[in-house]
């Protein structure tokens, strides 16, 4: 997969791409980033890539034009069916779901905005979608930039040595029990060794080798943490029916300390 990153702080991303599992997926071939510099499209001695905007108000504006060519230039031996994608705290706020849609593309474009933002007609003509990676203002999309190719490089095959970590991670498509039921539930609690650690120890059930009872286990601790934490985004899962009795007996184990807690 090939992310094209338009944007003025080309050496922004240089160390970002020489760490972790961004490094290790370039250097397997399952990740190529190229970085183009705006700048490279603007045509005054200067290289201006803003300017005020109309009506007046504080700020700069990017430019239509070197946004377009820098564009046009990543998709010209690839025609219109590359994704275009600006990073907007107004885009759609990034999920796991959106993450692994994303995975499925050969290829990806990447806009970072700066300043108050891009000229209109970027956002009207270009670009195909806009993501937000919070509900907050940062100085430009590159961080954004790099939180989406970090999150999509992880579910590329080969990327993460142990695929079924990938499979059970928080809002994944996957569930804790492997199947399509547990979409979106947060992960389980995870231990490692000591099993005993100044006096904290792991829960036994996980000690027991019952493989069902783990899996039973790490179901209800993803379910439980998910109400507790997250309860919104139990609204559009389809849950098993083993999944519902879990929660129905969260609840009715939870309610007397809910009850206090009021």
């Amino acid at each position: 997969m090939q992310f094209d990153v338009v944007t003025i702080f080309p050496d922004f991303f240089r160390s970002i791409l020489d760490c972790g599992l961004v490094k290790r997926a370039q250097a397997g071939g399952q990740l190529q980033v190229s970085l183009h510099d705006l700048r490279d499209f603007a045509h005054d001695r200067h290289r201006t890539v803003d300017d005020r905007p109309f009506g007046g108000g504080p700020g700069m504006v990017f430019k239509p034009l070197p946004v377009f060519e820098a564009v046009e230039s990543i998709k010209a031996d690839e025609g219109p069916a590359i994704p275009v994608i600006l990073l907007s705290p107004q885009g759609r706020l990034l999920r796991q779901p959106i993450v692994e849609e994303l995975a499925q593309h050969r290829r990806v474009v990447l806009i970072s905005g700066r300043y108050e933002g891009v000229d209109e007609r970027v956002r009207e003509h270009l670009v195909t979608d806009e993501l937000s990676i919070g509900d907050y203002v940062l100085s430009g999309g590159e961080l954004a930039a790099a939180v989406v190719i970090e999150s999509v490089a992880r579910l590329l095959p080969g990327v993460v040595g142990n695929e079924e970590s990938v499979a059970q991670d928080s809002f994944g498509l996957r569930g804790i029990s492997g199947d399509e039921a547990g979409n979106g539930l947060l992960d389980c609690p995870h231990y490692t060794r000591p099993a005993d650690f100044r006096g904290m120890r792991v829960p036994e059930v996980l000690l027991s080798g019952d493989h069902e009872e783990i899996r039973r286990w790490r179901r209800r601790q993803a379910l439980e943490k998910t109400w507790r934490k997250r309860p919104e985004l139990l609204a559009n899962l389809a849950l098993s029916e083993e999944d519902r009795r879990l929660l129905e007996d969260l609840k009715q184990a939870f309610l007397p300390v809910l009850s206090r807690e009021s």
